[in-house]
């Protein structure tokens, strides 16, 4: 007999959106043929996001070639299918939205040769390249842990670049797909930050799906080695019968313990509740502050040299 998913507590439900500003993104990416992780991923805070003019943007399609299970975009193998025209699309997208924030994500595209490295590296281009003070933020694949491909996002110059551990490590075989790994994800913040130590650096991590405390603990602590600056803690919600079995729902009490035990660590910010995800709009208010404070202050120590 299958398992019933469980039923969610109050915490997690939230108000279907329908504000005029979700409605008219929602028609632009459409007509673009732009694919969004706020759709694809079913998060629930689209209505929250989009109703304030802000969305993550899923470029290089809808088709990821892994197969993570808790994951709901749609799996299988594109073929080597990419848009070009893409990167122009986004940039043109972005200018109309009248951004100050973006965040750009993908699927995995192990079907290409660089992964879509340089199709994420000529996104940000494009991007900056149209509005020089945007803030751009990456979430990115692990590009198989290629450091050259790595390298051709970093020296795009995202402000942000974020890539998810997604859960502890020994629940990661578990979890993620065989291609990933704990450790391989690991690497790839700590190159990030070896590449460009200015470049802030950002990881997610899933709550409810059987991990452990100390587990936790070393996850945060291997995180703070490589350097990490930004973790976001929220609670897997279990997509479909089909994906991975929900463990608990974790209490809103419990998220504001693993705030204050990461903030201690020394994470520059942390968002940590059950409705929180990698992009989450206040996280990504708090950066924006963060790195245009960084701005200034760089902008006057150039000035008084000049002078």
């Amino acid at each position: 007999m299958a398992q019933a998913i469980l039923k969610k507590p109050t915490w997690l439900k939230v108000k279907a959106p329908v504000t005029e500003s979700y409605a008219d993104l929602k028609s632009m990416f459409k007509s673009l043929g732009l694919a969004t992780v706020c759709q694809e991923a079913r998060c629930p805070n689209i209505g929250e996001c989009w109703g304030g003019g802000t969305a993550t943007i899923m470029i290089m399609g809808d088709t990821c070639t892994r197969g993570c299970r808790f994951c709901a975009v749609k799996t299988g193998n594109p073929r080597g299918v990419i848009d070009n025209k893409e990167p122009e699309k986004v940039g043109g997208a972005v200018a109309k939205m009248k951004l100050d924030y973006v965040v750009l994500t993908s699927v995995d595209r192990d079907d290409l040769l660089d992964q879509g490295a340089d199709h994420f590296g000529r996104t940000v281009e494009t991007i900056k390249d149209r509005n020089s003070k945007i803030i751009v933020e990456v979430l990115t694949p692990d590009f198989q842990g290629n450091l050259e491909h790595i390298n051709r996002v970093v020296d795009s110059r995202p402000d942000v670049f974020a890539h998810n551990i997604e859960t502890v490590e020994r629940l990661t075989p578990k979890v993620r797909d065989a291609k990933a790994g704990y450790r391989q994800s690991l690497y790839v913040l700590e190159k990030v930050k070896e590449r460009a130590p200015s470049q802030y650096t950002k990881t997610s991590i899933m709550l409810g799906i059987g991990e452990q405390d100390y587990e936790i603990h070393q996850a945060l602590k291997d995180l703070r080695d490589v350097g990490c600056d930004v973790v976001t803690f929220g609670q897997y919600l279990q997509p479909t019968m089909r994906h991975l079995k929900l463990h608990n729902f974790v209490t809103p009490e419990k998220f504001e313990y693993w705030k204050n035990t990461a903030e201690a660590m020394g994470f520059l910010y942390v968002a940590s509740g059950p409705l929180v995800r990698s992009s989450y709009r206040a996280g990504e208010f708090f950066m924006k502050g963060v790195i245009e404070k960084k701005k200034n202050k760089e902008t006057t120590r150039e000035g008084a040299t000049n002078v």
